[in-house]
């Protein structure tokens, strides 16, 4: 029981500071909106028109691309440091199937030009 008093604790203690920080700051910080404040700021482009716009999904694929790669990543760093102890042919023949696999699906992204910046 004395495990999830501690976790209690820390828990509270998180809130406490939290709570603490954002009292802090409406006490010290300065408040005056005026409209030029409260409008919307856009990397330095007042704003014009309708807030629509078609965007490029090009970065979305770069996105998903960078996923499926990192989540591979982390299926290979384990069964490398693994392999030092005797896994197997199974485990190998496994493993080449899921980076054939990969290197099919990179060979296919490539061909379709999805991976040139312009």
């Amino acid at each position: 029981m004395s495990d999830y008093l501690v976790v209690a604790l820390v828990t509270l203690t998180g809130v406490a500071l939290v709570a603490a920080a954002t009292g802090a700051r409406r006490l010290l910080a300065p408040h005056d909106p005026t409209p030029a404040k409260v409008t919307t700021y856009e990397s330095g482009v007042d704003p014009v028109g309708s807030g629509w716009e078609q965007g490029s999904v090009r970065y979305l694929v770069y996105a998903l691309l960078y996923v499926v790669f990192a989540v591979d990543a982390v299926y290979l760093f384990p069964w490398a440091l693994v392999i030092r102890t005797d896994l197997g042919v199974a485990s190998l023949v496994e493993m080449a199937v899921f980076i054939g696999i990969l290197v099919v699906a990179l060979l296919h992204v490539w061909r379709r030009g999805l991976l040139r910046w312009w």
